[in-house]
Order: C-alpha cells, then structure tokens, then sequence
C-alpha cells in the first residue's frame, strides 16, 4: 500500500503539467482579496533534491523539468519556472517544489489564506512535517497525517474568512497506485460539489492503459454536467521513446471543476511550447478542452 514515493518522480513532465496548471489557478484565485481554504489531500515530501538518489536512479526530472528551464513566452510557463527557481539559488537546478511549497509560497498573509495538507504514507509524511515545519508557517499550514479523501469531507464548506467569505481550493492527485483510487476521486468530486459547489477542485491523473483512466475525464464531466458546473480538460503527452525501455508514464491530464476564466488562454498559449521541448516520440500532444 505504500511502496509510492514520488521523489522518484519529482520535476517529471507530469509535475509540468500540474504544477504549472496550479500556478496559474492560484494566481487568478488570488486576485480576489477574500481569503483562501488550500487543501492538498495528497501532499507527499512537499520539496525533493533533484540531486538526491530517488530521482537520479530514476531520471525523470532529466525528461521533464531541466528540458523547460530555458524557455521563454508564455505567461503561465514562465511563472512556473520562476516559482522552481525561486528554490535554488541561481544557475542551480536541485530543489524541486511540490505542491505543498508551491501553494505555499504564493499564500497571502494579508488575506489570511490557510494551507491543509494530509499525507498518509509514514515516511513521506513524516519529511513533510519536517519541511513545512522550517517555514516556520504558524497555524497558516497545517500538516496531518491521515486519508485526504476523508479528511476533505470535514473542511466542506469551508469556513468563513475574516472578510466573510467562503472560498476553497482543492488539489486532489494520489499515486494511483491501486486502480480504487479511480473511483475515490470520482465520489470524492461528487461529494465535494454537494458540499460546496462553488469550490475549485483540481484533479490530476495518469493517462496509462487502464480503463478507470481511460473512464476518468469522462465521469468527471458527467459530474459537472448533472450539478452544471463549468470544467477545463488539458492532457500533455510526450510520446513514446524509439528504441530502449519505454515503460514509464509518457502522458497526465489535469481536470479542474470551477476553473478561472484564464486558465484555457494561458494554457493554450504555453503547451505548445512544453510540448515541443518534452517530445521524445510517437504519440506526443496536448489538448485542452472546456465545457459547462
């Protein structure tokens, strides 16, 4: 049940995706002055070395992040790229932000945001706490090791900010590592929007040859579509390697309910560019496609 660590992963073309689809939510999210509930229900080590032996053995950062360092343009991709080297001193490419640091980083202290963040592997939860605990955040971030998935149900509706607003923003991106978890983000979204409707909720997933990824993006839709939700679909693949081992992920998709009005422009102007620095072969694209 735990044998998931994504430090193996960490700075990989999936984190692209996700990390830069994130940013530009949150930076729209925060125009408003009203304050923010961030929830991370799968938080993970919050910060990995690039450097470190889980993601030196597996190389993936080599296929993802430090193949984009150097691109220009795009709005959304450059505010990714200045969030990452806002860990590492300049010229430097070994801390990479997960997405605890990464919301972090951008939280509002005038606004009173508040940062929820659950893990529940032992380790892993364990260099969160550890992480975080640097910040010296206070009782801006919290750190719980306990089930993501459950542990939403008590943070919906969120409560009333100093402004007297209710505003929330979920990240919802477990391993998948058991296909239940297909599932759980389904009835987690679903319970999520009787909850709290008005709420923001970002799903990640693995596009792999399993039916529940295959089904994913399409009950999603459904979900959004019986409570007339508005959503946003964006999928970035790589391609498949020509010659060698190619058993890795080559592809991920982010779904958002609730999305900012921004994030389709910003994304359809800055994949392109992710794309053609990723690719690596056969089956290489991106899509990014909206409803409600």
């Amino acid at each position: 049940m735990f044998s998931y660590r994504h430090a193996f992963h960490a700075g990989n073309h999936a984190d692209v995706l996700k990390h830069l689809t994130l940013i530009a939510t949150l930076k729209h999210l925060m125009h408003k002055d009203a304050g923010i509930q961030f929830v991370d229900t799968h938080a993970g080590a919050g910060l990995y070395r690039l450097d470190g032996d889980y993601a030196e053995k597996s190389g993936e950062a080599a296929e993802g992040i430090l193949k984009v360092l150097n691109l220009k343009g795009p709005a959304a991709l450059t505010d990714y790229l200045e969030m990452v080297a806002s860990f590492n001193a300049k010229g430097s490419h070994k801390i990479y932000p997960g997405s605890p640091f990464i919301i972090h980083k951008l939280l509002r202290h005038e606004a009173r945001d508040r940062l929820k963040l659950f893990e529940l592997h032992p380790t892993d939860h364990k260099s969160l706490a550890g992480n975080i605990q640097q910040l010296e955040a206070g009782r801006t971030v919290s750190v719980t090791r306990a089930d993501g998935f459950e542990s939403l149900k008590a943070l919906l509706p969120p409560p009333v900010s100093s402004s007297g607003s209710r505003r929330t923003c979920v990240l919802i991106d477990p391993s998948y590592e058991i296909k239940n978890d297909y599932y759980r983000v389904i009835d987690c979204i679903q319970d999520s929007l009787k909850r709290f409707a008005t709420g923001t909720y970002i799903v990640w997933y693995p596009i792999v040859p399993r039916p529940e990824a295959h089904d994913l993006p399409r009950k999603l839709k459904g979900l959004c579509s019986q409570a007339k939700k508005p959503w946003l679909h964006a999928t970035l693949a790589i391609g498949r390697k020509t010659g060698g081992n190619d058993a890795g992920l080559s592809a991920s998709g982010m779904f958002i309910v609730n999305p900012p009005f921004t994030l389709k422009p910003l994304l359809n102007e800055a994949l392109p560019a992710v794309e053609e620095a990723l690719a690596r072969g056969p089956g290489r694209g991106w899509v990014v496609e909206s409803g409600g």
